[in-house]
């Protein structure tokens, strides 16, 4: 029987060949005898002993029959076969432990973001119909713990999110939630990591005093320095927040050293200057580390970042990437958290059939109790999966995950990025194309392109300072 390439992606790092195997998400360095072989199957089929014969002359049998398995083992060969390998289409147990869930304790903020997804032009749920209360009550809060410790499973930590609106707004109801849900875990032989999300505008003394205390992570969302954070993240009255938050993030990195705290920056078509926004919220602000994300928008928007922009924001994320390598090889601390998350998957072998969790180890809840795919999309009747009083709809959750799955998404299907893509965050394609079902076609490119860069990232580590790794070999190591 002839043999065959499989599906793999090629890169060179270090000198070095690698091939990023599709199926499996599996990374291989090869060797020259192996690099000869991949040459020759990509000249075409061959069978097992032809290759052997035609390259016999370069490489020992021996060493050529023992390439030959090694590489049918990895899958980065195989038996010549017509057309492409169907997308295995198995759909995971339901019901699955519940890992993570996301709080939007208040739908009320007091910022008015132009772009925000929650209240801009491209929201998916309408907060002023009166349907979702404002704030979440602390009885809700207390039945969403009950529905996450329940539906952890066998998990012996649960991860317990809050998110708004404005977190803070409704600090008395999240201080008491705390509390509780460590009591409930407590008495069920659990644990709960809590974590929260906030523009920074309401970090009081009191307040930081009891997240320092408690442990709980912060993310903070800003953007960057002065002008480029008063572009968008205004107050009401159209006041730039920046010189409100800087000083209270400031003694919030002071006095809260229990867990590493991380900026979150949401780039537009105006403000994508991402080296000089990585350098003032590390080097001038303090943060441990900064992730970017594109904004979630129609395309017509004025702020939405079209494909120039993204070429643009790719290689400015190429540049700091190589930064971060830099203190990677050696030994030292850096803060792009974009690559470092990518760097985890790539090391532990993540081959999703989803983009994320939401919907499956991960749901949202609404000020009201509904449960939903994540927290973008709590309060949404279209996107429900169920209530913290009545559990989870586990005909919902199953009907979405079986909708959802990347072997019906068939611009994917041969799609080498696929394994760490699986199409993109629903979010994103509900607002551009009006369906959690379709890929983010908008983004292909640039995630093709942006793996690559991390993949050749991972392979000079790997040959250059392979203990760096070591770390992601732990839960939450850094």
């Amino acid at each position: 029987m002839p043999l065959q390439l499989r599906e793999f992606h090629p890169f060179q790092a270090a000198g070095r060949r690698f091939v990023y195997l599709v199926p499996s998400a599996a990374v291989f360095a090869l060797d020259d005898t192996a690099s000869a072989v991949v040459d020759a199957l990509d000249r075409g089929p061959r069978t097992r002993s032809q290759l052997v014969d035609e390259l016999s002359n370069r490489f020992g049998r021996s060493e050529l029959e023992e390439t030959v398995s090694e590489l049918l083992g990895a899958r980065t060969i195989g038996e010549a076969v017509d057309g492409t390998e169907p997308l295995s289409r198995n759909l995971p147990p339901v019901p699955f432990p519940l890992t993570t869930l996301v709080l939007n304790v208040t739908n009320k903020c007091n910022l008015s973001c132009t772009y925000c997804y929650e209240y801009g032009e491209d929201r998916i749920v309408d907060t002023r119909d009166g349907k979702q209360p404002a704030f979440m009550s602390e009885e809700t809060a207390r039945q969403s713990v009950e529905l996450m410790l329940r539906e952890s499973g066998s998990n012996k930590v649960a991860h317990l999110t809050f998110f708004g609106g404005e977190t803070l707004l409704n600090f008395p109801v999240l201080k008491s939630t705390i509390a509780y849900a460590r009591r409930r875990a407590a008495e069920m032989g659990k644990e709960v990591d809590f974590s929260l999300t906030t523009n920074g505008t309401l970090l009081r003394p009191e307040i930081i005093e009891f997240l320092a205390e408690n442990r709980v992570g912060v993310t903070i969302s800003i953007d960057g320095p002065r002008e480029i954070q008063d572009q968008f993240r205004v107050f009401h009255d159209g006041t730039g927040s920046y010189d409100v938050v800087a000083p209270r993030i400031r003694e919030l990195l002071r006095r809260h050293r229990t867990r590493p705290i991380g900026a979150r920056v949401t780039l537009t078509s105006t403000t994508s200057d991402i080296r000089r926004i990585f350098r003032h919220l590390t080097g001038e602000i303090g943060f441990w580390e900064v992730g970017f994300a594109p904004v979630t928008a129609s395309p017509n928007r004025l702020y939405a970042i079209d494909e120039p922009g993204f070429d643009h924001v790719l290689a400015q994320f190429r540049e700091l990437a190589g930064e971060f390598l830099d203190y990677a090889i050696a030994d030292r601390h850096h803060g792009f958290s974009n690559v470092r998350d990518t760097l985890e998957e790539i090391h532990k072998g993540a081959s999703k059939a989803y983009p994320c969790g939401a919907g499956l180890g991960l749901l949202g809840v609404s000020t009201g109790g509904d449960v939903a795919l994540c927290h973008r999309f709590a309060g949404s009747d279209a996107h429900k999966l169920g209530s913290v009083g009545d559990g989870i709809d586990r005909r919902a959750q199953s009907d979405f995950l079986a909708r959802n799955h990347i072997a019906d998404k068939t611009d994917c299907s041969k799609c080498w990025a696929r394994p760490l893509c699986a199409g993109g965050c629903y979010h994103e394609a509900y607002t551009r194309y009006g369906a959690t079902t379709h890929p983010n076609l908008h983004y292909c490119e640039w995630i093709r392109g942006w793996t690559d860069t991390c993949l050749q990232i991972y392979g000079e580590i790997s040959e250059r300072n392979p203990k760096f790794l070591k770390q992601f070999d732990e839960p939450g190591g850094l």
